[in-house]
């Protein structure tokens, strides 16, 4: 594991495609930004533990018809100015 330090509006890439943002320190937490290409899923470690009992649990219709929730934040973006 690679351990860096860095401070408000550094960054850190990984390979030619993604790029991490240290959008706000503070408080005892981090917010990052992640700027990925769109066919790579960017998941917080808990909602990838959770998406198999999650997909097994929503009715198929809301699924069709709306998509999974990480689907969604995929789809509509997080505006980090909020």
């Amino acid at each position: 594991m690679l351990v860096l330090t860095r401070k408000k509006t550094e960054t850190i890439r990984i390979g030619e495609d993604i790029v991490v943002t240290v959008v706000q320190t503070g408080r005892g937490r981090v917010k990052l930004g992640i700027e990925a290409p769109a066919h790579m899923r960017v998941l917080r470690g808990e909602l990838d533990v959770l998406e198999p009992a999650m997909s097994g649990l929503l009715d198929t219709s809301f699924r069709r018809n709306v998509g999974l929730p990480w689907e969604l934040v995929h789809e509509f973006g997080n505006n980090i100015n909020n």
